[in-house]
């Protein structure tokens, strides 16, 4: 018999964690006065916004890592693909409203550009380019995963490759002739839809919007986890050959898993870029990739909720630090890292529940 997705107790947590986003940050921002305690700044809900997708990055690794036992140091790659499909819409909201007053943006106006390049055939609709931010980073994740689970590559191969491939699609990107907007990437977006992005209103709606979209698919990995299909995940994590030889095809569930965690991770960037306001192929790189991996590890693998405390924890004191102590965030990062490996392999979640457990 399948067990409940939650209990009680778990649907009462995403009640709340919905009237959170959905509710009490907006009132907060746009209702509260600014002079109040209870007043959210521009600022904050940005950054709320921000860490939100880097949660639903950390999810989707913890789908691939610490359930099946495939850890990516590229997943950087596919975070920043669903940035750029929804950055290309953005940019052709601006219309005439840039430096040069053309069509075109402000980028290829310079570069002396006459026509719009193939890859920004549909850049125009809002559909087609949500559609690629789920299509594009899905199916590079897929032709790259067929042929490599195939190749039975796995464990640090695995991972140099992922590294390797978000290396080498950062500097694709860093040239000008690709289209992309180069070094600086897409910026100065204007509008969403047609309405202004740069308002507190829409701050907050997308704020909203990104902490729904984390908790639907924190409901879809639980669900995932807990079926069938899970366990042949975490039985493909523990022993790989033992699975093959019961007659299951790791290939297909390795694949389908790591596409799936892909397409979240493209959602993730597109929630992204218009809370930011820019995307460029530093987002691309090893490093950010690595830091993904740090989210999951520092909450907790295999846990689901770890990943998003991870996220939360490391992104937060990240903002504290580099204001407060810019010169020894990179130190403390290091040492925190350093401690999760030596002391806490569960994680933050996973020294919580020791705690709750009490000594043995």
């Amino acid at each position: 018999m399948t067990p409940p997705l939650l209990g009680a107790r778990g649907w009462f947590a995403v009640l709340v964690a919905v009237l959170v986003v959905a509710v009490l940050v907006p009132v907060s921002t746009l209702l509260v006065p600014a002079g109040s305690w209870f007043h959210l700044s521009d600022f904050s809900v940005s950054l709320i916004g921000k860490i939100l997708c880097y949660a639903i990055c950390a999810l989707a690794m913890d789908l691939i890592w610490g359930y099946t036992g495939i850890l990516s140091l590229g997943h950087g790659l596919f975070f920043a693909l669903g940035g750029y499909s929804m950055g290309m819409y953005l940019m052709r909201q601006i219309g005439r409203d840039g430096q040069y007053r053309m069509d075109m943006p402000d980028f290829m106006v310079f570069l002396n550009w006459k026509t719009f390049p193939w890859t920004w055939a549909s850049s125009d609709s809002f559909l087609a380019q949500t559609l690629l931010v789920v299509l594009v980073p899905a199916l590079l994740a897929f032709v790259f995963g067929f042929f490599a689970f195939r190749s039975r590559i796995k464990g640090v191969y695995f991972s140099i490759i992922t590294q390797a491939l978000t290396f080498a699609a950062m500097l694709l990107f860093f040239r000008n002739e690709t289209g992309f907007g180069g070094n600086n990437g897409f910026t100065d977006f204007k509008r969403l839809l047609g309405i202004p992005i740069a308002t507190p209103a829409m701050r907050a709606a997308l704020c909203a919007l990104s902490g729904l979209v984390l908790i639907g698919f924190y409901l879809m990995a639980r669900a995932i986890v807990h079926s069938k299909y899970g366990r042949v995940l975490q039985a493909i994590r523990d022993a790989e050959t033992r699975v093959m030889f019961s007659g299951y095809d790791p290939v297909a569930y390795k694949l389908s898993i790591w596409t799936l965690s892909a397409a979240m991770c493209g959602v993730a960037g597109a929630l992204y870029v218009p809370q930011v306001g820019i995307i460029n192929p530093s987002e691309m790189s090893p490093a950010s990739s690595i830091e993904i991996a740090v989210w999951c590890a520092v909450g907790g693998r295999a846990t689901l909720i770890g990943p998003i405390v991870g996220a939360f924890f490391v992104n937060g004191a990240k903002s504290w630090f580099t204001v407060a102590f810019p010169d020894f965030w990179l130190f403390f990062l290091g040492a925190l890292f350093i401690a999760v490996t030596l002391f806490m392999p569960d994680g933050i979640v996973g020294l919580l529940r020791r705690f709750k457990r009490g000594p043995r």
